[in-house]
């Protein structure tokens, strides 16, 4: 069986390793031709995009004052900018096979409008948004350039066979005469030089579009540096705050309840003989206090490891919490099956997910007052995004030690993200977001 080819890398200006050298110069003519058509179609809509983009600054800086139309004229602007920058990078990624990773818009650090509107401010000065915008533009101006070179190449075509007409001499480009004897010379080399021209932009668009797209391997090694450390920090405050909670609930749940049945066994066994009536009263009371710490026992135990989830999958271990939560849960859940290929990193993703959707609904139950759930799941583009909304009176907060410290710290070890909207008054919404893929 022939293994399967290494991954491929990007390096800084420089084209992604292909799997065999004959296969690129294979698909290199296909590539200029769709090179070619692209820079056409942006060099033909290109414009007027970039015109309204332009359209809508102006606008709203003039009518900044005016009733705040201005200021949502430039929210407006932002995500305009994002959602083309976004394009362009999908665009590039898929013209030219590279395993980039499609733009995000920057994620929320705050709570509330105040944490909307930082994110909004740290979006409108995102570096990759706007390296993907300066390379939009390059593109629509060498779109242009195409479209002229192509206007120039069937015009030369066409003088080409001027001999064959009874027309005399020819007009060319730039306002000249050219004697029809010498109109096929002129036309065949104005054929070859536009069609030169044409494809020169083409290669001229790759490596600037590798350039400036492409993130540099400092800039690569200095995120994942970032990310590892965040995520180091992350696992070392998220085993801390679990160890504490296992402390605090054993402590004030089965510790002092277990001292409760050795008190009242050792009652039992001081009237086993005296009064057997009382002591077989006192021997089923602590029966029951013995279930009970056993069924704390067990919670407890799945607080930390869930046998369900490993043994059935997210569904079922959603499906088997919303059946247990006091607060009557909606589920929507639509996910992929797990890969073949890196199980272990699919089940981290979905334990993060499973505690962020158990410690939400057990806040919903204990304090939000919430008469209802909802529980969204989804996976895309090697990720889990769960959504858990419940209509309560909101307020929550992340306190350090609290149940969404711990979903915080959890989330992020895993290499995902956490939101939280919970204005006061309702309704509470919690975001997360934990890839799963390699």
């Amino acid at each position: 069986m022939t293994p399967p080819p290494p991954p491929r890398t990007v390096a800084a200006g420089a084209a992604p390793t292909a799997p065999g050298a004959a296969t690129n110069v294979g698909r290199a003519p296909l590539r200029i031709v769709l090179t070619v058509l692209e820079l056409a179609a942006l060099g033909a809509i290109g414009s007027g995009v970039l015109a309204a983009l332009t359209a809508m600054l102006g606008t709203g800086l003039l009518l900044l004052f005016v009733f705040g139309i201005g200021l949502l004229l430039l929210v407006g602007l932002v995500y305009a900018l994002y959602g083309v920058a976004w394009f362009e990078v999908r665009r590039v990624s898929g013209l030219y096979s590279l395993e980039l990773a499609p733009l995000r818009p920057r994620p929320r650090t705050r709570p509330g409008f105040g944490g909307w509107l930082r994110s909004l401010g740290r979006q409108a000065i995102d570096g990759p948004m706007w390296r993907a915008l300066a390379n939009l533009v390059l593109a629509c101006i060498a779109g242009t350039i195409v479209l002229r070179l192509a206007w120039s190449l069937v015009w030369s075509g066409f003088i080409s066979f001027a001999p064959l007409t009874d027309a005399g001499d020819i007009e060319g480009l730039f306002g000249s005469m050219i004697a029809v004897e010498w109109a096929p010379v002129v036309g065949i080399l104005g054929v070859l030089a536009s069609a030169a021209g044409i494809v020169g932009i083409a290669l001229l668009h790759r490596v600037l579009s590798l350039a400036i797209v492409v993130p540099s391997r400092e800039a690569e090694l200095t995120e994942q540096v970032r990310a590892t450390s965040a995520q180091r920090a992350g696992a070392v405050r998220a085993a801390d705050v679990e160890r504490t909670r296992i402390e605090r609930d054993l402590h004030d749940g089965v510790q002092p309840r277990l001292v409760s049945v050795g008190m009242t066994l050792g009652l039992a066994q001081q009237k086993i003989d005296a009064d057997p009536a009382a002591a077989k009263a006192l021997i089923e009371e602590a029966h029951t206090s013995t279930k009970a710490a056993i069924t704390e026992l067990r919670q407890l135990a799945r607080g930390i490891h869930t046998s369900v989830l490993d043994d059935r999958g997210l569904d079922a271990a959603l499906s088997a919490l919303a059946a247990r939560s006091h607060v009557p849960v909606h589920l929507d859940i639509r996910t992929d099956p797990p890969p073949a290929g890196d199980p272990g990193r699919r089940r981290d993703a979905e334990a993060a997910v499973y505690f962020a959707i158990a410690e939400s609904l057990t806040n919903a139950a204990k304090h939000s007052r919430a008469s209802e759930a909802r529980v969204i799941v989804r996976t895309r583009d090697g990720e889990i995004w769960a959504r858990v909304e419940d209509n309560g009176v909101g307020g929550a907060q992340v306190q350090p030690g609290g149940g969404l410290d711990g979903i915080t710290n959890r989330v992020l070890a895993a290499g995902g993200t956490f939101r939280l909207e919970s204005p006061v008054g309702g309704p509470t919404a919690l975001e997360v977001t934990v890839p799963c893929a390699s």
